[in-house]
């Protein structure tokens, strides 16, 4: 049985870059994950689901330095399960995405890509050009979100 998934949604904050103390760059990030639909009645129903996730290395750098808060992205990963034990020894877990690739969804915004170029060492890489945030539209759908 597989637990791969895939999420679209809108960042809910700025992605957190953090560095272990081996050095290895960490990115968390927090996703609202919307659904709508018509009820029985015709009328609009929502429902929105908050996950967060965690990308590695060059790869964390660059959703830092290329996302932010608002913005639609599309996250693919595994669930991973933590569990860990208050203080007050209460026993807590969560659920968690562990991301393999995630970007910008395109449905309603543009985005330029910049491939970066790797150097001779494993996961050093060189910047080619600055990637800019997508361009948000200004008038959404009756049935569209708009964030």
């Amino acid at each position: 049985m597989s637990n791969n998934v895939t999420l679209i949604g809108n960042l809910v904050e700025d992605p957190e870059l953090r560095f272990t103390p081996s050095g290895v760059a960490m990115a968390k990030i927090r996703l609202a994950v919307n659904r709508r639909w018509r009820g029985q009645d015709g009328q609009w129903q929502e429902d929105t689901s908050f996950f967060g996730g965690t990308v590695w290395r060059e790869q964390a750098e660059t959703v830092a330095e290329s996302l932010q808060k608002g913005t639609r992205v599309i996250v693919t990963g595994r669930l991973e399960q933590r569990q860990w034990e208050t203080d007050q020894g209460e026993k807590r877990s969560v659920v968690e995405v562990a991301i393999d690739e995630i970007g910008p969804s395109l449905r309603w915004a543009t985005a330029t890509v910049n491939k970066t170029q790797r150097t001779e060492e494993w996961g050093a890489k060189e910047q080619v050009a600055a990637t800019p945030a997508p361009a948000a539209r200004e008038e959404y759908g009756p049935d569209e979100a708009p964030f």
